[in-house]
């Protein structure tokens, strides 16, 4: 699968073909997945495809207003819909919580004037929309930025496209430092652009004042940042246009038919980009965390088996997966001195691992289409006797989410070599599990584990 395949190619190009016919009901055929199926579209829509009714041009407006209010802000990252100056400081905070994920020294994230209401940006190609640096007034009144004719790295990798990474910028031509920015202390930068296929909306640059190359794990998921937000923010001016479509009178059925098909496409990017990003997210967290293998990916991997063990339903094994994947997210705001450090920790640093949980769950309650998720992980260190954490719940009042996480984490880290340890043993690990079944873990989730492991 190449990088472009995981974070979600636009079915819209696809269903083009189909426009003089229904492209809604040819993007259903061709499958474009069980995101748009099972969790978007309701059952009383997905009756209405297919079927003759007598006013086409109002079962188009029906459907696109059913649609519209299938995707809302809640549904993806924060990071559209802003019409005034102080709702961009939500700007400030991703920059500073990339900062803080990546172990970089600054970041800044700029758009381009279709995507900055309520911003005056004069008239630039690029504006700065946040930054991980204080300011000490208002910096939407320097109105930094770039302009289209400016020989800038950050310009060059928003045209083109494509990341940029240079490790020594004193190597370059094309790197004008920003005072504002304090980028005269810059030694290596990276600029990621924000986009969604051919929509290019801003880029994203990463700075060090020292000689750094941005981890491969923590590069690919800037790069999925930069999709997701390039699909919700592309999705959102065209729901805007779709309002309006919808109550023109004077608008015609093909118009309408072409709205639903880029509507409907770009909801099925943002699910697929949605899900690299969880992904991209446990694989960074694995590289800080120092673990050998992708210990995240085969916690989901083993909770999902689990969870068809069991016979749970589609959407709480999906859910189950990603809680999977993000169980550890609170060690990604740690620095990874912590997990590399092989002499005795500090009380200070002991804690900090040690409430890992609780700092992932308030990085997931940013998070908005994740919250679903979050008590499965907020509670997957409780145990089943009650003496657990955080908030010591017993037996079945735990969520059946965390107790399956809990279990596939145990055998994962068991089995899996550690810088200060060997890997155990299948049989040993599932030994120490069994012996520890209802005291540490659900009986039932443990002998679905046994089911699971036991080929």
């Amino acid at each position: 699968m190449t990088d472009k395949e995981e974070l979600g190619a636009s079915l819209f190009g696809r269903t083009m073909e189909f426009m003089e016919e229904d492209p809604l009901e040819e993007i259903f055929a061709l499958n474009m997945g069980d995101f748009i199926s099972e969790y978007l579209i309701s059952e009383d829509l997905a009756n209405k495809i297919g079927k003759d009714v007598k006013n086409k041009r109002e079962k188009l407006r029906s459907q696109l207003k059913e649609l519209i209010s299938i995707y809302s802000l809640d549904n993806t990252l924060c990071v559209l819909g802003f019409n005034s100056q102080d709702e961009y400081v939500v700007y400030n905070s991703i920059a500073k919580t990339l900062t803080q994920i990546l172990d970089v020294d600054a970041c800044h994230i700029y758009l381009t004037q279709d995507y900055t209401k309520g911003l005056d940006l004069n008239n630039q190609l690029l504006g700065l929309v946040g930054s991980s640096i204080q300011f000490d007034e208002d910096m939407y009144a320097k109105k930094i930025g770039y302009k289209e004719d400016d020989k800038s790295v950050v310009v060059k990798a928003f045209k083109d496209l494509e990341k940029i990474q240079i490790k020594d910028v004193s190597k370059i031509d094309n790197f004008t430092p920003k005072y504002e920015l304090k980028e005269f202390d810059v030694k290596s930068l990276a600029v990621f652009p924000i986009h969604n296929n051919a929509y290019v909306v801003g880029v994203i640059v990463i700075e060090n004042y020292k000689e750094k190359m941005i981890k491969r794990a923590y590069s690919q998921l800037v790069e999925t940042i930069g999709c997701l937000f390039g699909t919700s923010m592309h999705l959102q001016q065209v729901i805007e246009h779709t309002e309006l479509c919808i109550i023109d009178e004077q608008i015609s059925e093909k118009v309408l038919q072409h709205q639903r098909a880029e509507l409907t496409a770009l909801i099925g990017d943002l699910g697929t980009q949605q899900q690299a990003f969880v992904e991209k997210l446990a694989k960074a967290v694995d590289e800080k965390g120092q673990y050998k293998v992708a210990h995240s990916q085969n916690t989901a991997e083993l909770s999902k088996k689990i969870c068809h063990q069991l016979g749970l339903n589609e959407k709480t094994t999906d859910l189950v997966y990603y809680a999977g994947l993000l169980q550890n997210i609170g060690k990604i705001t740690l620095p990874e001195s912590l997990f590399t450090n092989k002499g005795k920790l500090s009380k200070e640093d002991w804690e900090k691992l040690q409430n890992h949980p609780n700092v992932g769950v308030n990085l997931l309650m940013n998070i908005n289409f994740l919250s679903e998720v979050i008590p499965y992980i907020h509670y997957h260190k409780e145990r089943w006797d009650g003496c657990g954490e955080p908030e010591g719940l017993k037996g079945n009042s735990i969520p059946f989410g965390s107790r399956i996480i809990a279990v596939a984490d145990a055998y994962t880290a068991m089995t899996s070599e550690r810088s200060y340890r060997n890997a155990m043993t299948k049989e040993e690990a599932l030994s120490i599990i069994k012996e520890e079944s209802g005291v540490k873990w659900d009986p039932d989730v443990v002998n679905a584990l046994f089911e699971v492991v036991k080929d």
